[in-house]
């Protein structure tokens, strides 16, 4: 068929059935043909048949049901019996299949690094994460934004496959900061640097560890003057002192917050913290003194335990599709410094300390706190993107959350951060983002990795083709 009539039937469906693009949609006649190899479900109007759905509002599950799309918005969902299929429909007969929405990535970089290197994942990145299920991401942070920019301009105009991106611009931190980092050592440079990158597109800033309170208030200040927000992988000010300063959201749980250390100076980042926290009592008065606060003001945490897990010795599981991924260079690396952190003295993170943050997050969500999720594909490079999504979930699971509150973790609540209700739920009027998974990762968790086709937009692509499309390039391209 051609696009010609692709846009013929779209129409006809928007006159017969009233049925609205949700703004910026991207329908199959827009993608340019690198965009268009990937496409499995070019259709206008498709009938998901038969599926179990986890609509990401926390309600439980349901069985065979039928989601209807059509021109890029989820017009019907329920019951197969009673959901009527229009004529000319795609009827795809989905019994065996779950039906999520698609992840949004509240951490999720287009770069990725080693114990060696840094690349920037302008091909692979996009790739990995759409077939993930990962359709909406945050960057929260660059090393290299004009790359970020320039790819997120490409996805918006068909020319790339791949989520859609809410970009943070660089690195933003205080004196002493590493290379690709931007120190902001002034009020007064806080407040230039969130003017520039405002105008260039950001939504979103990335403050890290060695940022002084004076200058985060004064970012978040000119930050929200201009309708931006700012989260941060903090250290050198704690939680609540980052709430005080105006803070949106934190990254990382319990991983960047200092200040439980007896020895925390202001504007400190105190090494090796989080080792003193394997007795901290997370239902305790200073800890849910955090919580209050982060609540009374809104303020968002992001879960990151995939990459975290890479420095806890022998975890996580190897899997012979993310090795398969990786370079032989990367595959190498990734591979020594997983064996080292086994050794005597290596530089590793504790299974106690790794709990320890789980019940932390756990904590937060059950006095009320917004939790959503990312994968960080940093660290030693072992949580690629995507697939290192794809393991939060069963992180997760793991820290004591229900698959149903993991599902709302990982879209429902991103979508909430964002402040995007167009998305993160299975639910009528909403775009159509959502993946395909054969199989029940509700009652088996690991099937969560069965991606097969991923909507974004209403236009399914091809999981499987495009992870093929990545094999031995993370680290590369």
């Amino acid at each position: 068929m051609t696009g010609a009539w692709w846009a013929r039937a779209a129409v006809a469906a928007v006159a017969v059935l009233g049925v609205a693009a949700p703004l910026g949609a991207q329908a199959y006649e827009q993608l340019g043909p690198q965009a268009k190899a990937y496409v499995t479900v070019p259709e206008p109007v498709v009938a998901l048949v038969g599926v179990s759905v986890v609509d990401g509002t926390g309600a439980p599950p349901k069985a065979e049901q039928t989601v209807l799309i059509e021109r890029g918005v989820i017009r019907a969902v329920g019951p197969s019996a009673s959901v009527a299929v229009p004529a000319g429909a795609r009827r795809m007969e989905l019994a065996g299949h779950t039906v999520l929405p698609g992840f949004v990535g509240m951490h999720d970089h287009t770069f990725y690094t080693t114990s060696l290197r840094s690349t920037q994942m302008n091909v692979t990145g996009p790739l990995l994460y759409l077939a993930s299920g990962v359709t909406t991401i945050r960057t929260t942070g660059s090393m290299s934004p004009y790359s970020e920019i320039n790819l997120k301009r490409n996805i918006e105009a068909g020319m790339v496959a791949g989520p859609r991106m809410h970009i943070t611009g660089p690195y933003l931190t205080g004196a002493g900061a590493g290379g690709g980092m931007h120190a902001l050592v002034t009020p007064e440079d806080a407040r230039r640097v969130v003017a520039y990158w405002a105008s260039e597109g950001a939504s979103w800033l990335k403050f890290y560890t060695l940022v002084r309170k004076d200058v985060l208030a004064a970012a978040a200040d000119e930050a929200h003057k201009r309708g931006l927000k700012v989260t941060g992988h903090l250290c050198s000010v704690g939680y609540r002192d980052a709430v005080d300063a105006g803070i949106d959201a934190v990254e990382h749980g319990l991983f960047a917050n200092s200040e439980y250390d007896p020895a925390k100076e202001p504007d400190k980042c105190p090494a090796g913290f989080e080792a003193k926290y394997t007795t901290l009592d997370v239902n305790g008065p200073e800890v849910q003194r955090t919580f209050r606060e982060m609540i009374r003001r809104k303020v968002a945490m992001t879960s990151t335990l995939a990459v975290y897990e890479l420095f806890v010795p022998n975890r996580p599981p190897l899997e012979q599709r993310v090795l398969d991924a990786m370079s032989n260079d990367v595959r190498n690396e990734y591979l020594t410094t997983r064996a080292r952190l086994a050794e005597p003295g290596a530089f590793a993170i504790s299974p106690a300390v790794f709990r320890k943050a789980q019940e932390y997050e756990v904590a937060f969500v059950r006095a009320g706190g917004l939790l959503a999720c990312g994968v960080d594909p940093t660290g030693n490079g072992g949580a690629l993107p995507g697939f290192g999504d794809q393991r939060n979930y069963e992180l997760l699971l793991e820290a004591g959350f229900t698959p149903v509150e993991a599902v709302k973790i990982m879209t429902a609540n991103g979508a909430q951060v964002l402040g995007n209700a167009r998305i993160g739920t299975v639910e009528a009027g909403k775009a159509a983002d959502l993946q395909v998974i054969r199989g029940d990762p509700v009652a088996r968790p690991a099937e969560i990795r069965n991606t097969t086709i991923v909507f974004k937009d209403g236009v399914g692509y091809d999981a499987p083709k495009m992870i093929a499309a990545t094999k031995g390039l993370v680290g590369v391209r």
